[in-house]
């Protein structure tokens, strides 16, 4: 079940079972993530569980049952039905119900029915989130689920990382045009896409066997350097402007890579206007005045239009997108009336 954050309450101290005057008790349905280590649960959720009358359960092997039984609290393998919920509840007992991953929703269903139709004295109904999902908690289920695919797809279980880089360009490339495009809907898409990419090598890099490292590994090593690269953050330094942060993540990075030169660490296989404009742009950071080489034909020509396009702040590859987009769509324009 994919339980959220309950809004903050104020605490309260320890109660017993509420009874009510009619005495038809109350169902407490004890909703629980998987993405959260059994056992750890919220106080509420363990106060309801020693006051209760009576615990349910449908699913004898939920990963709960052993801590809470470890716990000192009865644990009942039982589905009752909504009629049979209620029946337990009567002369004020509480009845608590752990759910299962999918939340019961027959059992759900059926108190609704039952309260919907005014026949039946229904008891007080109270959903409790015991633990909840964190921040990033989604990110397990990816990990888990291609743990499982690697294991079990013949397709993906053959893949190396040289045969699946290929895709790795190819989705940073729709991540970009749905970036430029505005779509939200296809951003949030190719996003996961190029996350299931990271995922992927990962587990791959797992079954190396001279050198292995698993997500774990890939997300320490980032977060390790984004904690060192922004002292001003994490640290005691200070940045008040974009530029000063640049200039705190230039002079680690330099620390960090120890380089000989300002291009190394420059990626000599990306698009040319690019790999162009990232040269002009480590000159440029570097202070060092490298003058352009001189040369006939297009590509000295590019190579002085992606300089120029670094210095006045554009991204080369990105504009000559747009104007191709617009030359794409000149074309079909001329082929429309081609066709009339």
């Amino acid at each position: 079940m994919n339980t959220t954050r309950p809004e903050p309450t104020t605490p309260q101290p320890p109660t017993t079972p509420r009874a009510d005057a009619t005495g038809t008790g109350r169902i407490v349905l004890l909703t629980t993530s998987h993405r959260v280590a059994p056992g750890l649960l919220s106080w509420p959720a363990w106060q309801v569980l020693r006051t209760a009358d009576r615990v349910l359960c449908s699913d004898g092997a939920h990963p709960q049952l052993p801590y809470l039984r470890e716990a000192g609290t009865a644990v009942d393998e039982a589905a009752p039905t909504a009629q049979e919920l209620v029946d337990a509840c009567a002369g004020g007992r509480t009845v608590v119900v752990v759910a299962t991953g999918e939340g019961e929703p027959a059992l759900t269903d059926g108190l609704a029915r039952l309260a919907g139709s005014g026949r039946v004295a229904m008891p007080e109904l109270e959903l409790l989130p015991a633990s909840y999902d964190l921040p990033g908690a989604r990110l397990l289920d990816l990990v888990q689920v291609m743990d499982r695919i690697r294991a079990e797809c013949v397709w993906s279980s053959q893949k190396t990382h040289e045969g699946l880089a290929k895709y790795a360009i190819e989705e940073a490339y729709e991540l970009v045009e749905a970036i430029e495009q505005g779509d939200r809907d296809e951003l949030r898409e190719e996003l996961g896409d190029v996350l299931l990419q990271v995922v992927f090598h990962a587990r791959i890099a797992e079954e190396d066997p001279e050198a292995p490292f698993s997500i774990d590994d890939v997300a320490g090593g980032i977060v390790a350097k984004l904690i060192h690269r922004h002292p001003h953050v994490f640290g005691d330094e200070t940045a008040s402007t974009p530029e000063e942060v640049k200039e705190h993540w230039l002079r680690t990075k330099a620390i960090e890579k120890r380089r000989e030169s300002v291009t190394d660490g420059v990626p000599l296989g990306q698009p040319g206007l690019a790999l162009a404009a990232k040269l002009a742009s480590r000159v440029h950071n570097a202070g060092l005045d490298v003058p352009l080489p001189a040369g006939e034909g297009i590509g000295y020509e590019l190579l002085a239009l992606a300089a120029r396009a670094e210095a006045e702040g554009v991204d080369p590859e990105a504009a000559l997108r747009v104007a191709a987009r617009a030359y794409r769509d000149a074309i079909r324009e001329t082929e429309g009336e081609e066709r009339r």
